[in-house]
């Protein structure tokens, strides 16, 4: 578990999965655990759906002074594998730093596992099974919500529900909430 006082987050995902809004619920879940600073901001290049695109999130028990983008965060978070291929997700990545990545991988196949804290979860596969969908692509920020609590003490699973039914309601925020449950019961952590 990351536990310094400000933890810097940095999502990595494509233009469509959801990761402005998943950085955006995450803080929102954070402040309801009482944390008292809290920042979400996206970085767009290309703002077209499937182009990649960064979100930023810092969380803090005190209140948050900085201003920047992140450079070196405590945890990245990567919605879609496939960027991998592309952006090095783990640049500056702090040395017990934690990343969480949609992927049906196991924590060891990433040769990074050694150096950083890995957690998988199949985000993709749940966001289908819950039918959580846009223009028929699966959205995965909800699920990869879920798995956070195993990565990040400084927000629970109920806070993050919570959030999610504030901002969604009826069967699509149920959805959303049963697809988080799926994802922190099935995340694997290996640290």
């Amino acid at each position: 578990m990351v536990d310094s006082t400000l933890v810097e987050i940095v999502f990595h995902g494509r233009g469509g999965q959801g990761a402005v809004t998943a950085a955006n619920l995450l803080v929102a879940a954070a402040l309801k655990d009482g944390n008292k600073g809290v920042q979400a901001f996206p970085f767009f290049g290309a703002e077209r759906r499937g182009a990649p695109v960064k979100a930023f999130a810092r969380i803090s028990e005190e209140e948050i002074h900085l201003r920047s983008e992140i450079y070196n965060p405590d945890v990245v978070i990567v919605l879609d594998e496939s960027i991998m291929d592309i952006v090095d997700v783990i640049h500056g990545l702090k040395e017990n730093g934690k990343i969480l990545i949609n992927t049906t991988k196991k924590p060891g196949d990433f040769s990074f596992s050694k150096k950083y804290g890995t957690a998988v979860v199949d985000a993709t596969g749940i966001a289908l099974k819950h039918e959580l969908l846009v223009g028929g692509i699966p959205v995965v920020n909800t699920p990869i919500l879920g798995a956070i609590p195993k990565v990040l003490e400084k927000v629970t699973l109920k806070s993050i529900q919570s959030t999610i039914k504030g901002k969604w309601k009826g069967e699509l925020a149920d959805r959303n909430v049963k697809a988080t449950e799926d994802a922190y019961k099935q995340v694997e952590v290996s640290f």
